[in-house]
């Protein structure tokens, strides 16, 4: 019987990202991006080293995505539902992770700075 053995050094960390318009299982993607981070950065992310920068700065968490909002910005009240979705494989453990938005403004506040939805 073969003996089994890794194909890398690396755990294998594989994922898509979506941004897409309305709440989650009935949304409309607008957007994707794909992202590998192991053992480069590669992928049709913009920013990949920045992306896998702030995905490791999570600790496999990924609502340590989402930031405090912005208390000097101010979003309407309106409701048009936004989601985001991260969906593969990080660090080897699968991943299927959304959260929803109450609009875009309500995103941007809180996305703010986050390399791995900037695309």
């Amino acid at each position: 019987m073969a003996e089994a053995r890794p194909a890398s050094l690396y755990a294998p960390s594989a994922m898509v990202f979506t941004v897409a318009q309305g709440d989650a299982g009935a949304a409309t993607v607008v957007r994707a991006s794909t992202l590998s981070c192991a053992p480069t950065a590669q992928g049709t992310h913009p920013s990949p080293q920045a992306a896998c920068a702030a995905l490791s700065s999570t600790g496999g968490s990924f609502d340590r995505l989402l930031a405090t909002p912005d208390s000097d910005r101010a979003c309407p009240m309106h409701y048009a539902p936004v989601t985001v979705t991260a969906d593969g494989v990080w660090q080897g453990a699968r991943v299927a992770w959304t959260h929803t938005f109450s609009n875009s403004c309500a995103m941007s506040a809180t996305l703010n700075g986050n390399a791995v939805f900037a695309f």
